[in-house]
């Protein structure tokens, strides 16, 4: 049966509700950890585990790494900004950025904010800042990411507090690894050997393939993945937006010639976050995932933040369940 993936976080953190989940179909849960530690969501995971034992799921447990993905600094309180607006991105002043972003920045230069719902223009470029216009407005927060569009600028393979999960993974159960915006195998190379020399060789590595330039090294990424992650909301600030299901389809295709397993994730039921039914469109998606050859497909914000996680889940797990049993039949 395909593995189905929720995140966990402050809308299902109660018992009850993640028992519910497991019970509708739920194998396993994401935990992000862009902002966190697996030590701050203690009694989050202690209540992960207490629903999976109660409905009787041998649960995986997925941690979401911070790895070389690139972010703004912290804010300390959220601010708008608005279409035209001048704002100015440095390493110190404004919207803090880290200094390789800085120095990739030329002027002309469109740069993408927590997955592209933010866009600058780069107008002016000084010797430790550059001055933007805003082209599309939204909420500046802590530690969103960054994208400057049509470059390739790689962080870290692991960050430090990435080695201090790591360090605590077998603590707290954890499974799996899906590591952010993996362009080659040796990354995945680096993250076996840390995670071997901490006593994690069970834990399965899931690459998650975030840009053009992974899809360009896929068959040499695949060597070292347990599992192929389409992360469709990067993968989309990469490409234009009708592209994208060209590059998912590349992707399954060449998982499926290599027969490794892939997940499939990002706005599968994004509606239901605030509704307690999916769009046509969205059961589609999922269906066609499924009957594509997917072994996996996963929730976001739809469970972690949304007002049905319980419902997502059912739906989920009954259209990836439809899928499976329609390929059977044909």
């Amino acid at each position: 049966m395909i593995e189905i993936f929720g995140t966990i976080g402050p809308a299902c953190s109660d018992v009850k509700i993640l028992e519910e989940m497991f019970r509708n179909g739920m194998s396993g849960m994401r935990l992000n950890l862009s902002h966190s530690s697996l030590s701050s969501a203690k009694e989050m995971l202690d209540h992960f585990h207490t629903a999976a034992k109660n409905a009787g799921v041998k649960a995986e447990l997925l941690i979401d790494m911070q790895g070389p993905e690139l972010r703004i600094g912290k804010v300390s309180t959220p601010y708008e900004i608005r279409e035209n607006e001048t704002v100015i991105l440095s390493i110190s002043e404004g919207i803090t950025i880290p200094k390789r972003v800085l120095d990739a920045i030329e002027e002309n230069d469109h740069i993408l904010i927590d997955d592209g719902k933010i866009e600058l223009l780069a107008e002016e470029k000084k010797e430790h800042s550059i001055v933007c216009t805003v082209i599309r407005g939204g909420t500046v927060s802590s530690r969103k990411s960054i994208k400057v569009v049509d470059k390739n600028i790689h962080g870290p393979v692991l960050t430090e507090m990435d080695l201090i999960n790591i360090k605590d993974a077998k603590k707290y159960g954890v499974s799996a690894l899906m590591q952010p915006f993996v362009t080659g195998g040796d990354q995945l190379k680096e993250v076996r050997r840390v995670l071997n020399e901490n006593g994690c060789e069970d834990i399965r590595i899931f690459a998650k393939i975030e840009s053009r330039e992974g899809i360009d090294h896929l068959e040499d990424i695949i060597r070292y993945a347990d599992m192929i992650v389409i992360a469709r909301g990067d993968l989309g600030n990469d490409m234009p937006l009708w592209e994208l299901p060209k590059a998912q389809k590349k992707i399954e295709n060449v998982c499926l010639q290599h027969q490794k397993p892939f997940l499939v994730v990002t706005q599968m039921l994004t509606s239901m976050i605030h509704s307690p039914v999916p769009t046509r469109a969205e059961v589609s998606d999922i269906f066609n995932a499924v009957y594509d050859g997917a072994k996996a497909v996963m929730v976001t914000n739809e469970t972690a933040a949304g007002d049905y996680p319980a419902e997502v889940i059912r739906y989920l797990y009954r259209t990836a369940e439809s899928a499976e049993q329609y390929k059977k039949e044909n």
